[in-house]
């Protein structure tokens, strides 16, 4: 059979192929723990075709289109310092005005984001050919409940940009099935009898959750509209947690809550923000690094009581250290999943400079998105026409359900249900594989 199952993810990604045994995920990349069956959302362009990491791959287009490099590789040639642009979160500019501009990554060379999200799905499945030993025409794509939260013709756009970018590389059969219901596929495998499960995927982009009657006899059923009771989602997740510890403990470093000079008696004004908030978020941050842009900020020293921090701010800009910057608060909230406090490195701005982050403070800094995906949960389960107490299972999927904060409060908001973690990682892929092999073997 040539049919394969995407999950395009905003942190990351996965494809399962079929096997004697059933689906499986396709090993993404290799390492020195063993073979990954999933691969970061990362590409990076390689601007310097003189002096390229090995792990370069040549464009679609020969000659005429830049080198990169994908997942861990792509990451690891930006910490190395190789000459190029890491482009993350890709997925977050479908339903955008973004997706059909062009955004430059060095000398001159720009790059459509829509045919970066293209570049990433061919590699996908070019690995996904190479480990099956056949073409694949045939896919399903998961997708969010909500690529744009209460806008529909924008979510539309986003689907319609998505399925583009797979005929581009090839596929001409595509079918879209929603993350959360493909979730509750998998957590499905393991039922022994008919339940209500609330399925709680919140990745890089979204929470989404969908209430799902499940089952031992359901599970062959192909057609499972009537038992997908609810469907709900927003748009917060794993990258705006990273935003706002950001925000919380690393921008106040560089001057973000702080207050200019007073001049003629009037009260000191706070510095302008905006900046801050730009370098927090990913597919924005190298907008700061225009020219203009950057001048514009070197002027505005004198808006700065303390000049320390406008020093700083500019090290940031002039060495264009946004990305890595939101790198370390990733860091810091896993470290705080893990259990206590941690200390945020900030040498590569200033020798020495650090700030701590303790459980509290993530708390703290988190607590508005907490209340809001909670609601949401709650919201699903209400549309489901359910009481709490009638979910047998909370199954949690999705890389930002690590963080403890998240899942004790959804917990809370369901006492009586079981919880149940499925591979934070591989579910929604793993149910995705489920589904295609119904969809496309009826």
């Amino acid at each position: 059979m040539n049919f394969c199952a995407i999950d395009f993810g905003t942190s990351n990604s996965a494809i399962a192929i079929e096997s004697d045994a059933g689906m499986r995920l396709v090993p993404l990349e290799g390492g020195p723990q063993g073979e990954h069956l999933t691969m970061p959302t990362a590409v990076f362009y390689c601007t310097d075709t003189d002096d390229l990491p090995a792990s370069a791959q040549p464009g679609p287009g020969g000659d005429d289109t830049l080198p990169r490099c994908f997942g861990r590789a792509a990451v690891q040639a930006y910490i190395d310092g190789y000459e190029g642009r890491l482009m993350r979160s890709m997925k977050s500019v479908l339903g955008t005005a973004l997706v059909d501009q062009t955004t430059e990554v060095g000398h001159g060379w720009g790059v459509r984001y829509l045919d970066i999200v293209t570049g990433y799905l061919r590699h996908l499945r070019a690995q996904a050919e190479k480990a099956g030993g056949q073409p694949l025409s045939q896919v399903v794509l998961g997708r969010p409940v909500y690529f744009v939260d209460d806008e529909p013709d924008r979510d539309a756009a986003a689907q319609a940009s998505l399925e583009a970018a797979a005929r581009a590389v090839g596929f001409a059969d595509i079918a879209f099935q929603f993350e959360p219901i493909a979730a509750a596929f998998d957590f499905e495998q393991q039922c022994e009898r008919e339940e209500h499960v609330l399925v709680a995927d919140i990745g890089g982009g979204t929470s989404d959750f969908s209430v799902v009657r499940v089952g031992p006899e359901r599970a062959q059923r192909l057609e499972r509209r009537d038992d997908i009771l609810a469907n709900h989602g927003i748009h917060i997740a794993g990258t705006d947690f990273d935003r706002h510890l950001s925000l919380a403990r690393i921008m106040p470093m560089l001057g973000l809550g702080s207050f200019g000079p007073s001049v003629l008696g009037q009260p000191p004004r706070p510095v302008p923000s905006r900046v801050y908030f730009d370098l927090t978020t990913w597919h924005l941050i190298n907008t700061v690094y225009q020219p203009a842009r950057v001048a514009e900020l070197r002027n505005m020293v004198d808006f700065y009581g303390d000049p320390v921090h406008h020093r700083r701010l500019m090290k940031v800009v002039s060495e264009r250290l946004g990305h890595a910057l939101v790198g370390r608060a990733e860091t810091a909230k896993i470290a705080v999943a893990e259990g206590g406090s941690t200390d945020i490195d900030l040498g590569l701005i200033e020798a020495g400079l650090h700030n701590g982050l303790s459980a509290e403070q993530a708390d703290q800094a988190l607590r508005t998105d907490l209340e809001r995906i909670v609601a949401c949960a709650r919201d699903t389960v209400k549309q489901a026409g359910l009481q709490p107490d009638q979910l047998g299972a909370l199954y949690f999927t999705g890389g930002s359900t690590g963080l403890a904060l998240l899942t004790d409060a959804l917990q809370a908001a369901f006492p009586t249900a079981r919880a149940v973690r499925g591979d934070r990682l591989a579910s929604v892929s793993t149910g995705l594989g489920l589904y295609a092999k119904r969809l496309f073997s009826a």
